[in-house]
C-alpha cells in the first residue's frame, strides 16, 4: 500500500465525519505534516501520513516537536487501522 492510498483514506474519514482534510504546502518550510485535519468543534489536528512501516524523517521529527511545543496535537499514521484509530480518538 503506497502513502497516497492512506492520504485519501483519511480525507474521505475525515469528510464522513463533517471535517476536512487540507493539503499542506509550506514554501520554505520543508518537512512539515502532510494533513490539517479540521473537525467540528474547532478542532484542529495535524497528520503525517507514510506508507506501512515507514517513519518520518529527522526533519518531520523536529516539525512534529515544535508542533507539539506550540500545543498541536501531531499524529504518524502508516495505515487504515491508524486512520481508524486517529478518528476515533479525536471525534469521541
Amino acid at each position: 500500500m503506497q502513502e497516497r492510498h492512506i492520504e485519501a483514506r483519511l480525507k474521505k474519514e475525515t469528510e464522513r465525519l463533517g471535517g476536512i482534510a487540507l493539503k499542506l504546502v509550506c514554501p520554505g518550510m520543508a518537512g512539515v505534516p502532510d494533513r490539517l485535519v479540521l473537525l467540528p468543534g474547532g478542532v484542529a489536528l495535524f497528520a503525517e501520513l507514510k506508507a506501512p512501516g515507514k517513519k518520518p524523517r529527522p526533519l518531520q521529527i523536529k516539525r512534529k516537536k515544535q508542533l507539539e511545543r506550540l500545543g498541536f496535537k501531531v499524529y504518524v499514521i502508516d495505515s487504515y487501522k491508524g486512520i481508524e484509530a486517529f478518528l476515533r480518538e479525536v471525534s469521541g
